[in-house]
């Protein structure tokens, strides 16, 4: 009877192997490409962890890391033998994720800089040669994409030093451009003609133009935010009903703070009245402005029954 064997048998012998340091040495000394042995000073091989692979794959993959010095002795090499008992097309893949981890891993443990990681597939399967590119870049739809981008510097915008005329060109990421470039230099009503010109166009959606006015109140360092919000609605007729409401929020925000300290004051006096005209007042402005009912009793902290009894 012919016996079965299974991929844990394969993967049990081999890592018996390959995790015994001298073994390892002849067989990258062997297998190695001349121009990538030439860099490895084996005498320093050592057993690394391979406790990087994630989860989900642990079960599929026997894999074997070795850190050693390069041959001038300055920095660190690794070699990440994998074995693999049937092709897998996405391999070279796979292998590109466990290098990226060893790297991580190698950071991870102090070093300030990365590690030069050689992926080496050992392959003993029925099917031969082994049928997959082990260049990750023929993975992709188009490889000479993959190789331009993944072999040069990745595309930088750094906004700090584009100049703002140019960011005033760069049509409906010009606002955010620009803010996100002054807003931790400049008072934000320096920017105000810029701001109109941009918001002017049409480019800005109400969504946007809120997060704009919400980014600018929470990181900027606009002296008088109220006032700001006020001459943009005045000067961007289109967005003047959004500008305004956000200026009548941020006045009941102003409100609602001064009466909270007003009433923990008095309340620590023994002196606490409850007087509710201001907060009323602000209330019915806000439903005049078309604010849901439920949003102003939360806002305003009236309860239903002085809505009720005080709206006008």
């Amino acid at each position: 009877m012919k016996k079965t064997t299974t991929p844990t048998l394969h993967d049990g012998v081999f890592k018996q192997f390959l995790t015994h340091p001298e073994t390892a040495r002849d067989f990258l000394d062997i297998h190695l490409p001349p121009a990538l042995r030439k860099l490895c000073d084996l005498d320093t091989l050592q057993l690394a962890s391979g406790s990087f692979i994630e989860d989900d794959l642990r079960p599929y993959y026997s894999d074997v890391l070795y850190s050693l010095k390069t041959d001038c002795g300055q920095g660190y090499v690794y070699c990440l033998i994998e074995h693999q008992s049937t092709p897998d097309k996405h391999m070279a893949f796979r292998m590109m994720r466990y290098t990226i981890a060893a790297m991580q891993r190698h950071l991870d443990a102090g070093h300030k800089t990365l590690p030069l990681v050689i992926p080496v597939l050992f392959y003993q399967g029925k099917v031969s040669p082994y049928p997959y590119s082990m260049n990750w870049h023929d993975e992709f739809e188009t490889p000479v994409h993959a190789r331009k981008v993944y072999s040069e510097s990745f595309p930088l915008v750094d906004i700090t030093i584009i100049p703002d005329d140019e960011i005033m060109q760069h049509r409906r990421i010009a606002v955010l451009e620009l803010l996100q470039k002054h807003i931790r230099q400049r008072d934000m009503a320096e920017l105000l003609d810029q701001l109109v010109t941009l918001l002017t166009c049409g480019n800005t959606t109400p969504e946007q133009l809120q997060s704009v006015i919400n980014y600018m109140i929470q990181a900027g360092e606009t002296r008088d935010t109220a006032a700001l919000i006020n001459t943009l609605a005045s000067r961007v007729p289109q967005h003047e009903e959004s500008l305004m409401t956000i200026a009548e929020q941020l006045r009941l925000e102003g409100f609602l703070k001064g009466r909270q300290e007003a009433q923990l004051e008095a309340h620590q006096e023994g002196k606490l009245e409850g007087r509710l005209e201001g907060t009323v007042e602000v209330a019915n402005r806000l439903l005049k402005m078309g604010m849901d009912r439920l949003a102003v009793l939360k806002v305003t902290g009236l309860s239903e029954k002085d809505l009720n009894q005080n709206t006008l």
